[in-house]
């Protein structure tokens, strides 16, 4: 894995920087058999990219700050239980 920064953005007395992960993976691989036409051939790749945090720069200090995904999965809990709790009761209006 590799981190990654992309262009500093300026506003408000504040230099942001954004930081992001990558990896890469490839592979091929190539089948012999002897006395089998068919034989075989293959390759493949792939890239993943997240955002990581981003560095704050100001006059007196700088620091790193992660980007969390816990608000994110949180959010995404209270919204599958709130569709559980009312899909049931909506299925049962619809019958009677």
């Amino acid at each position: 894995m590799k981190s990654v920064f992309g262009e500093p953005i300026s506003a408000h007395g504040k230099t942001l920087i954004p930081v992001a992960r990558i990896a890469y993976g490839f592979g091929g691989g190539k089948k012999l058999e002897p006395g089998n036409p068919q034989g075989g051939e293959g390759g493949g790749g792939g890239i993943h990219a997240a955002p990581v945090g981003v560095i704050e720069i100001t006059d007196t200090e700088t620091r790193f700050v992660r980007l969390s995904e816990t608000r994110k999965l949180a959010g995404a809990v209270l919204v599958g239980f709130c569709l559980g709790a009312f899909w049931p009761r909506r299925s049962n209006r619809r019958g009677d």
